[in-house]
């Protein structure tokens, strides 16, 4: 090919190369924003008066001798703020802006229509462990025969809107009067009661159509007596709580209850016998016979989960022990466990019926009790005469109660109708104040704080009533040193 090129035979025009590729079709959007601001804003300021302009524009002369005190006195101040900083005389004070000029008012004042036209006395109140609702029993307190009496129970729910202060949420029928009542520590549903022949009932409030949950029956393991008292018990397994009833027989009974069979089972059972109390050295008291002790009070510690305190309708007031071995010298009745003697302490006796005992939440060896003679006692565990001993009222005291908010606070249910609130903190041992609403031989048999909302009290009258008190910061707030106080007080040496 190149000779034939050399020699002209052969001639190749220009060689071209040619490539093409091609691109998937573009793809364009058009697209357009507009933002339109606007802001207006105008201030305008008073015209200064003629005083005002001349204190801005002259400012007056420095007195004399001003800067050389300062200059005096600035070490002084400094230290004594730095110690103001340091000290803890007002730990925990807060300062309360509310009107104090009305220490307590009436809330509410309950009642059921049906319990007021047989003129059934209000026996017990407890409160739900929400704070919203409060439960009253119905019942007697005079002479009459109690066991045929019917009675109520009802409750109230204050936070319910639209509350009908004569009409109350629920009623549940009793054949026989209610002596005793009280709210689950922890089921807002539950109830347990005590009743005049001597059963101990639990009702569930959230079964509108059949409240009773259980219910102890008239069996050898049951009271024989009014049952005075009812208290739920923390046992063993964390959680589970039992019912422990007190009777004027002298027994004191430990229930669980049995969900499967929905029903009481005894767990423990204690007999109080006179031949059995432990005496003072000091006490004047002497046993009768081997007869039994009346329990017509009890009272738990909320400290140590072995004591209780039980006071008797003679006027015996007992420290017990729930793990005592002693058997109790007390005749068999037939009951399924064996009945063992728990008091391991006596207090000095007092010449009349016990009606209330109530421990302080906010020490472990103060407590207080109240009777027929019309004296609070103040106590001590560790002593046998009462530290304390305050006149309440000239008639008899139903029911005594602690604070739980202050530590030197507690309020007493009298006889007269009157409930009287001391405060142990003042020089005078006169009533802080005395809530009265009238009604002559209209007793005040009952009375509960609530301990979710401390500004409320309330209380149950003989004339068929629950009244809802509200108490002023003055009565519920703790003020200083207060529980300092108290501690003092337990350390006092009873005469």
């Amino acid at each position: 090919v190149s000779q034939l090129l050399h020699s002209g035979q052969l001639s190749m025009g220009p060689l071209v190369f040619q490539r093409g590729c091609q691109t998937r079709a573009l793809h364009s959007t058009d697209a357009e924003v507009q933002t339109v601001s606007t802001a207006v804003s105008s201030t305008q300021t008073e015209p200064q008066d003629h005083v005002t302009e001349q204190l801005l524009q002259h400012e007056e002369p420095e007195p004399p001798g001003l800067r050389d005190f300062l200059r005096q006195v600035e070490d002084r101040v400094i230290k004594e703020l730095v110690k103001n900083a340091r000290s803890h005389a007002f730990d925990g004070y807060q300062v309360n802006w509310e009107d104090q000029s009305q220490l307590v008012s009436c809330r509410h004042r309950l009642q059921h229509p049906s319990a007021q036209e047989r003129s059934l006395h209000v026996t017990s109140v407890s409160w739900s462990c929400t704070g919203s609702v409060i439960a009253c029993a119905y019942g007697r307190i005079d002479e009459g025969d109690w066991g045929t009496e019917k009675s109520h129970v009802c409750t109230w729910n204050l936070d319910r809107r639209g509350l009908n202060p004569k009409q109350p949420d629920l009623v549940i029928d009793v054949p026989t009067t209610v002596t005793a009542l009280s709210f689950h520590p922890n089921q807002p549903s539950l109830i347990a009661g005590g009743l005049y022949t001597g059963e101990v009932v639990v009702w569930d409030t959230s079964h509108t159509q059949d409240p009773v949950m259980a219910q102890t029956g008239m069996s050898a393991d049951s009271h024989r007596e009014p049952v005075y008292q009812v208290d739920w018990v923390p046992l063993q397994k964390r959680g589970e709580f039992g019912v422990l009833s007190a009777s004027s027989g002298g027994r004191v009974l430990l229930w669980t209850l049995d969900p499967d069979q929905g029903g009481f089972v005894l767990s423990a059972g204690y007999a109080l016998v006179r031949q059995q109390v432990p005496h003072s050295s000091r006490s004047n008291y002497k046993a009768r016979g081997s007869s039994h002790v009346g329990v017509t009070a009890l009272a738990l510690s909320p400290w140590d989960s072995d004591i209780f305190l039980v006071g008797s309708e003679g006027g015996l007031l007992l420290k017990c022990s729930f793990s005592s071995q002693t058997l109790a010298a007390a005749p068999s009745e037939g009951q399924s466990v064996t009945l063992r003697a728990p008091a391991v302490f006596s207090f000095r006796p007092r010449n009349s019926p016990i009606h209330s005992i109530h421990c302080s939440p906010f020490h472990r060896n103060l407590f207080l009790s109240v009777g027929t003679d019309g004296l609070a006692h103040l106590h001590s565990l560790l002593q046998t005469n009462p530290l304390l001993s305050v006149r309440v009222s000239d008639s008899y005291v139903f029911d005594v109660r602690w604070s739980p908010t202050r530590p030197l606070v507690f309020a007493a249910a009298t006889g007269q109708g009157v409930v009287q609130i001391f405060d142990l903190g003042r020089r005078s041992l006169r009533p802080a104040a005395t809530i009265d609403q009238g009604g002559a031989n209209q007793a005040a048999t009952c009375l509960a704080f609530n301990s979710q909302n401390p500004h409320l009290l309330a209380v149950g009258k003989t004339d068929g009533t629950v009244n809802i008190w509200h108490l002023s910061a003055d009565l519920t707030e703790q003020s200083p040193r207060e529980t300092v106080q108290l501690e003092l007080m337990a350390r006092e040496v009873a005469e």
